[in-house]
């Protein structure tokens, strides 16, 4: 068979079912041999961009590899944003891009780019094939990669001219590579050491971050925390690791979470963490951070240990294979902290500064995002839906306010932030879950930075559901420059946006605006109802900020905008929090 057909054959081989991707003079001969393939579904998206987002979505939505396919040069280049935020999340993609053939490769020949040098600081991994015969060997060994470890995207560029060449295939069974063994077992005399110091805490935490949900621990976590009786802080990333209703689970900590969960994660006396990186929109000033806990760091990456701050126990391996050896420690043991008081609390902490309020009265009768989303939270089955989310307050507020009871029901772009992530990121979910309900919580921003997409969504017959908080403004930077730039409001305000109803109408969809508070919830029946694509913009207040909020510069103790019930309720500034039993003092 020709090497275009044994690309096809080897995705095949990896039982690849859906394959996103744009055509191209390069992977021309790709796309002719990928017309015969009876078992990989295409999905045309009208952006190399989008179509890596949409594999994005559906690698996070499933577990399993995204897959795209790209011509060279702008295709390629144009996919790199896509192929960053994988990066950064860790989700495992195997982008195929075409290139200019061999002979030319280095001449600026026409529609060339360094792909692979341009994205080498993006991947886990990449290939530039110099030959046909070790086409099958790379295309087995980059789902390994991809899929193994910490997970992440690999890259395959291929000259245009190996697509023509002849080869016998065989797909190999095996994959070795000696400079890549990924350890899952943790170090057992870590692990007791970890055992041991878990039980003599008083003030312990879980602190459990995305490798948590692709390391598939959500039974391991829940089980162990419950056994312990420790809290749970969550990251962006780990949404949905525990029920929204478990009593240990804190929910998100950091920049926007709530001041229960920071306070918790910065008086506790021993961190736990978890698949987590101590990224700095969960840290805050990391001088001021959790000063008086000790570390025990599990994660299956061993550069993501020590990188931010040093832990007295590390132990590199599985999250999943880590927790079930601690949980068959204290099996073992029968000895836990004792967290009584700890617990207690917490639960004071969560009970004085909640993540909402309705009784503070904002707004008046425009539409309070906090209150649209905790509707729209109420209205969803949770067992059968999946909340993808674009950048920005809408983002924030979809993760204070949507519950998420299960893992990869929730789904958004975290270490880059990318606007125009989670439109065509739902799209791809869809795709991958055809039975559930994908609905994507949009800023207007955002949602103009892939909107083209509508007419992949319409020509599929993809039901995708898009809820645009619309308030004519970039939100979170609007936001930035109300609070720390007096109102010097730059290049933030949006007032000449296309009418998104009659957008929608032109790709063929359906949609509604909403402006009444009273009409929000009739108007979520109708979109959750419909049985093809459907677009609501949700027009809310322009000046409405994301709170709580640590500000930049600020340690987790200095929450601005939080809801203090036992003052009103009403919201406050950066504020001291009586001294915590055994804690070491207040927050300063």
């Amino acid at each position: 068979m020709t090497g275009a057909q044994a690309v096809i054959a080897s995705l095949e081989a990896e039982g690849v079912d859906v394959l996103f991707g744009y055509p191209g003079g390069a992977v021309i001969r790709i796309y002719d041999a990928l017309y015969d393939s009876q078992m990989i579904e295409h999905v045309l998206t009208r952006h190399e961009q989008a179509a890596v987002h949409a594999a994005d979505g559906y690698a996070r939505a499933t577990g399993n590899v995204g897959v795209v396919l790209v011509t060279s040069g702008p295709g390629a280049t144009n996919a790199v944003t896509g192929i960053a935020t994988a990066y950064m999340d860790s989700v495992p993609l195997v982008v195929i891009t075409g290139q200019v053939p061999r002979a030319v490769i280095g001449t600026d020949a026409f529609q060339e780019s360094d792909i692979v040098g341009i994205t080498m600081p993006v991947v886990k991994h990449s290939y530039l094939l110099q030959s046909v015969d070790d086409l099958a060997v790379t295309f087995r060994e980059a789902f390994h990669i991809a899929k193994t470890g910490r997970p992440g995207p690999v890259l395959i560029d291929i000259p245009s001219d190996i697509a023509m060449e002849e080869v016998v295939f065989e797909y190999p069974d095996d994959v070795n590579i000696p400079s890549y063994r990924p350890t899952y077992r943790g170090n057992a005399k870590q692990v007791r050491a970890a055992a041991e110091r878990i039980a003599q805490a008083k003030r312990p935490v879980f602190y459990v971050g995305g490798g948590a949900i692709w390391s598939e621990a959500s039974d391991e976590v829940a089980r162990l925390a419950g056994m312990l009786r420790v809290p749970v802080v969550t990251t962006l990333m780990s949404k949905g690791i525990l029920p929204a209703d478990d009593p240990l689970n804190l929910g998100m900590v950091g920049m926007h979470g709530s001041k229960y969960a920071n306070l918790t994660l910065n008086h506790c006396d021993l961190i736990i963490a978890a698949g987590a990186r101590f990224s700095d929109r969960v840290t805050g000033n990391l001088s001021r951070f959790a000063p008086d806990a000790e570390l025990i760091h599990i994660d299956i990456d061993p550069a993501e240990i020590g990188k931010i701050r040093e832990p007295r126990i590390p132990v590199v391996g599985d999250l999943k294979t880590v927790f079930a050896s601690l949980i068959e420690a204290f099996a073992k043991s029968g000895k836990t902290p004792d967290t009584a008081a700890w617990l207690a609390q917490v639960d004071a902490w969560r009970t004085r500064y909640p993540l909402y309020d309705r009784r503070i009265g904002e707004n008046g009768d425009q539409i309070v995002p906090e209150v649209a989303l905790q509707q729209l939270s109420a209205m969803l089955d949770h067992d059968r839906t999946i909340v993808v989310t674009e950048v920005g307050q809408h983002q924030m507020w979809a993760a204070q306010f949507i519950d998420s009871g299960r893992p990869r029901s929730f789904l958004s772009s975290g270490g880059a932030g990318t606007m125009g992530f989670g439109f065509p990121a739902a799209i791809g979910a869809q795709v991958a879950c055809p039975d559930k309900t994908v609905v994507c919580i949009a800023g207007d921003g955002s949602f103009q930075m892939n909107s083209q997409e509508m007419a992949t969504a319409a020509i599929g017959g993809i039901p995708v559901k898009v809820l645009i908080m619309d308030n004519r403004a970039l939100g979170m930077v609007r936001q930035w420059q109300k609070l720390f730039y007096h109102r010097r409001y730059s290049f933030t305000e949006l007032a000449d946006n296309p009418d998104f109803v009659k957008l929608a109408a032109a790709y063929g969809w359906q949609a509604e605006r909403v402006t009444d508070p009273d009409e929000v919830a009739a108007a979520y029946e109708r979109m959750l109802a419909a049985e093809g694509p459907y677009l609501l913009d949700l027009c809310i207040p322009r000046d409405q900020s994301v709170f709580p909020m640590v500000a930049p510069g600020k340690g987790l103790g200095e929450v601005t905008g939080a809801i203090d019930t036992e003052a009103g309720p009403m919201r406050t500034g950066p504020q001291d929090t009586p001294e915590v039993s055994g804690a070491g003092g207040d927050e300063r």
